[in-house]
């Protein structure tokens, strides 16, 4: 019952992913409006709120160290080195945007479109 329901609600989140501009290309590159949310129990891509991709991490928002996670788990969706993910604004707030520099795969949510 709970594949069942994580199954239909990955499902909806892909098609409301499909309507939603939360990313942009820019030639090679890959551009992400995101939503943190730290201190989570998990740390994981969530969905959309509003025009933003939201992500949770366990990391408190302390010293960088949720900055520094997001570019880790950004890196390991897209398949690019920590190095290729670039925090471009946002560094001390919730809501950052992201530069994923020639991304070596698409998660579901980018592919998908």
């Amino acid at each position: 019952r709970k594949r069942i329901i994580k199954y239909i609600h990955l499902n909806m989140f892909f098609e409301a992913a499909k309507q939603v501009t939360f990313y942009q290309w820019e030639q090679q590159d890959l551009l992400l409006s995101i939503h943190v949310q730290p201190r989570s129990s998990r740390s994981g891509v969530v969905g959309i709120q509003g025009d933003r991709l939201k992500i949770k991490l366990t990391s408190p928002p302390v010293d960088g160290k949720a900055n520094v996670e997001v570019c880790q788990l950004l890196a390991k969706l897209f398949g690019v080195a920590k190095s290729h993910v670039l925090l471009l604004s946002g560094e001390t707030s919730r809501d950052k945007r992201v530069c994923i520099k020639s991304p070596k795969k698409l998660p579901d949510f980018i592919a998908s479109h």
